[in-house]
């Protein structure tokens, strides 16, 4: 091709499609120039006006080393303009004064500032060379080229003709090879892709779906606030000799390399990290698989995407082989894949993979050349994995682009690689599902360390007990008040006797749940505790719920007696229940004795149902017993410190257990329960000043609800003087930063737990830090005493720290089951799958 440009005329060549996807990647990304480069340890007496002349031979040789690139107005992109001639340079370092350890350092500094210079492509040859002096025998020979103009297998082979021609000039030789130019092959490539004939390999590359390169996103990755140039970091790991030799032993067996046996390994990670069926990976082949380019120098390499499908219960031998054929597929069709052409996605695979054998020592005249060390960075990525077989060892490099990753958390990455090599060569016919990418030590950490939450409580008190002891300590204290009404402890513990005794001539006893229909009052308070005393278990009906609610739930619950008051009589379903008015009744009521009813309840009785929202499908009733309100009580106690609260608030339902974490530590430890009427609880001024009148030291909130009420003109008085305690939804850094400029002495503290876990199980004590992200959510925390926490997969095994998984939770908190739910119970309530927790109560629940 030639171009004219005025008088001037310049012949030039198209590039190669590899060549032209990496000008196009350089100019729309902000990357560094893509380079090769590699350091090569020569050991002898070096003859540099020799080495020079062997360099200058091959320069000579292959036009590739000779090529810059001219893009003139109106080209998008630019032509291999191939030089007549082009002088080697060496550029000569002395570190022969430097100790061992300092020499290394300063190879490794060079090294790296190497990879960030620019090359001039219009001007310049991009083929640069270095020799560093170590000592009269030992130097480190450094090569470093565009990636427009070499590849990594390109490495190998210059390392190879440097010391083949080094060899023929100390014999005042010339080796008159004849080799294909890349310029030939490049228009080979071209004409290739353009005919007829290439439809079908191309056609198999659209057809590949590799959608998920679009939304590839790993859990620890960080969001770039400003974007600065693609410049890869790299940890190393090397691979144990046992795994070396067993992955070897495999890939024999299977009839596979090793290449893809890493590969395989590679897929499965991501696959368990990310919880993707549809994993993409970008791997590098060399682009020469005739023999007429085996000798070839030029880019001529490719990152072909390979997609494939997970799930767990594949068998790692069955994937390895179905593997094994996609990248035999992908090898005999690589020259027909184009990214601009063939692929309706990304410039770029986020995940790379590599595989390399380091070429051997060459020997010339006195001379050894050996790699010492190598790098590649043809396309932009997020995360690569280059294995790289030296010998009888095999170093697996993990290239990360730090603008998104952590050292710390690569390292982490790398681990769980080699956890996960092990698992499957040991469990090679085993389900994928099934294999680990954890150690024993970070299983140890994650089913006991952090689950070490075992603590001896007082022998096991049912919550009307506990209630009933604390009245002897605080008689007359104030214990509820509901704005127009309030009762000390010693006139609530006498209502609620009167109540017990009366349902209990009505038949109440353990077996029997009593429905709770009240509007939010004190009636609520004295109804729980009457039917507690009276030995049934209560069922709290919120008296918003349209007909059809409220009687599924009685119909389901099978509650033969309710409580309720006359404002809401009508509209209890005309069902073969018991209704006991505690206005209209008052009076048959208040007839009652007002001592101690005797009951038979014992802590393994229920204490309550709770019906679920039923907002993810039919609402189901949760039994809970005394015993696992006790641990609840007694362990929130010891977490949140409540005792310091004398005065708590309800603003929530009763009929959900959200309040519960006031409620009873507050009737417990002789506090003050507020109940808090809809009303007032909606209305952000009205709420406002009744929490600034009687002083809130303790309120339980849903994040939405407070974030409504600090509309307030007063804000600040709505939020509690000592304990704010969020749960029932997600939280936000936000407000949570608004809580603290509002009341910067007020404990926050988020609380999560399913209802099936009795109230909440996880909490976390908040504090605005500066390494808090303030755009994600709040943690949940660690779980309270006596319960534990478990992020599973779907093979019910744990998953690293930061994984997503489903939560699962064990131990004293777990209710008893979902209420005449067999099918449920049996889904949700299931034996622990580990034997070292066995022993740490009932569960795991996934939830």
């Amino acid at each position: 091709m030639v171009f004219n440009m005025q008088t001037e005329q310049l012949e030039g060549f198209r590039l190669s499609p590899q060549q032209k996807h990496l000008w196009i990647s350089q100019q729309s990304e902000n990357i560094l120039p893509l380079r090769v480069q590699c350091a090569v340890t020569v050991e002898g007496n070096l003859n540099f006006e020799v080495l020079k002349t062997a360099l200058q031979n091959i320069v000579n040789q292959y036009e590739i080393l000779r090529t810059s690139f001219n893009c003139f107005p109106g080209m998008t992109v630019p032509l291999q303009v191939i030089a007549d001639t082009s002088e080697i340079y060496i550029n000569e370092f002395n570190f022969i004064d430097f100790p061992p350890t300092e020499q290394e350092n300063k190879i490794e500094s060079l090294f790296t500032e190497l990879t960030k210079r620019p090359f001039k492509l219009e001007n310049d040859i991009p083929f640069h060379v270095y020799v560093i002096t170590l000592s009269p025998t030992k130097y480190i020979l450094m090569l470093s080229l565009s990636a427009l103009i070499a590849d990594s297998f390109t490495l190998k082979g210059l390392v190879e003709k440097i010391s083949s021609s080094y060899a023929a000039c100390l014999q005042n030789q010339y080796i008159l090879d004849e080799p294909m130019q890349y310029a030939d092959i490049a228009e080979w490539q071209n004409e290739l892709l353009d005919s007829k004939e290439s439809e079908l390999g191309k056609e198999y590359w659209r057809k590949q779906d590799v959608s998920s390169l679009d939304h590839f996103k790993l859990w620890f990755e960080k969001k770039q606030s400003i974007t600065s140039q693609f410049q890869p970091q790299h940890f190393s790991l090397n691979i144990n000799n046992y795994l070396i030799k067993q992955i070897e032993l495999l890939a024999n067996t299977y009839k596979v390399n090793k290449s893809n046996f890493l590969l395989v390994c590679w897929l499965m990670l991501f696959w368990k990290i990310t919880r993707q069926s549809d994993i993409a990976i970008g791997i590098t082949t060399d682009g020469r698989k005739y023999e007429e380019l085996e000798q070839a120098l030029g880019p001529l390499s490719k990152c072909l995407p390979l997609s494939y499908h997970l799930e767990a219960e594949l068998k790692f031998s069955e994937i390895l082989k179905e593997v094994n054929k996609l990248v035999n597929n992908a090898y005999e069709l690589q020259e027909y894949f184009t990214w601009q052409e063939t692929i309706n996605s990304e410039s770029f695979c986020p995940v790379g993979f590599e595989f390399e054998e380091e070429p051997e020592t060459y020997s010339a005249g006195n001379l050894l050349f050996s790699m010492y060390k190598q790098y590649s960075c043809t396309d932009k990525f997020k995360i690569k994995l280059s294995c790289l077989q030296r010998n009888d060892t095999l170093i697996a490099q993990f290239y990360f682009d730090p603008q998104l990753y952590n050292l710390q958390d690569i390292q982490t990455l790398s681990e769980q690689f080699q956890n996960l090599l092990a698992s499957a060569i040991n469990n090679r016919e085993s389900s994928i599902g099934r294999l680990n990418i954890l150690d024993d030590r970070q299983r140890q950490q994650l089913l006991i360390e952090f689950n070490n939450t075992q603590k001896q409580y007082p022998q096991n008190k049912c919550i009307h007990e506990i209630f009933e002891e604390q009245v002897e300590l605080t008689t007359d204290k104030l214990a509820v008040d509901s704005a127009v009404q309030q009762l000390t402890y010693y006139e609530l513990n006498a209502r609620a006797n009167h109540l017990a005794i009366y349902l209990q001539s009505l038949g109440v006893n353990p077996v029997v749940l009593v429905g709770d229909y009240l509007e939010r009052s004190l009636e609520i308070v004295i109804a729980i505790l009457g039917i507690l005393k009276a030995g049934g278990a209560y069922l709290p009906l919120d008296p918003s719920l349209p007909v059809e609610g409220l009687a599924y739930r009685i119909q389901d619950a099978g509650t033969p007696v309710i409580l309720t008051q006359g404002s809401l009589v009508k509209k209890i379903p005309a069902l073969k229940t018991q209704i006991v008015s505690l206005d209209t009744d008052c009076q048959v009521i208040a007839q009652q004795r007002t001592d101690k009813p005797n009951n038979y309840v014992t802590s393994k009785d229920l204490v309550y149902v709770i019906f679920t929202s039923g907002s993810t499908g039919k609402p189901k009733g949760v039994a809970v017993e005394h015993q696992q309100l006790f641990n609840y009580i007694n362990a929130i106690e010891d977490r949140l410190s409540l005792s310091v609260s004398t005065r708590f608030a309800i603003v929530s339902t009763f009929a959900a257990d959200l309040g519960n974490t006031v409620i009873f530590p507050a009737l417990s430890t002789g506090g003050c329960l507020h109940i808090i009427s809809p009303e007032y609880a909606s209305n952000p001024e009205t709420l406002a000043d009744y929490f600034h009148r009687h002083s809130i030291d303790c309120l339980k909130i849903v994040p939405s609800h407070l974030n409504a009420l600090l509309t307030s003109s007063h804000p600040e008085r709505i939020l509690p003087k000592k304990r704010l305690i969020l749960g029932g939804e997600a939280c936000s850094w936000q407000l949570i930063e608004r809580i603290k400029q509002l009341a910067p002495e007020c404990s926050i503290f988020n609380h999560y737990g399913p209802t099936e876990a009795t109230i909440g199980v996880l909490t976390h004590q908040i504090e605005l830090e500066p390494t808090i992200n303030c755009s994600g959510t709040v943690p949940l925390g660690r779980p309270i005493a006596n319960t534990q926490i478990y992020i599973l997969d779907s093979c019910l095994q744990p998953v690293p720290i930061g994984v997503p998984g489903e939560l699962y939770i064990g131990g004293a908190g777990i209710a008893r089951c979902d209420l005449n739910r067999p099918d449920l119970s049996n889904e949700n309530f299931i034996s622990s799958p580990f034997v070292e927790t066995e022993e740490i109560g009932s569960g795991p629940s996934r939830y």
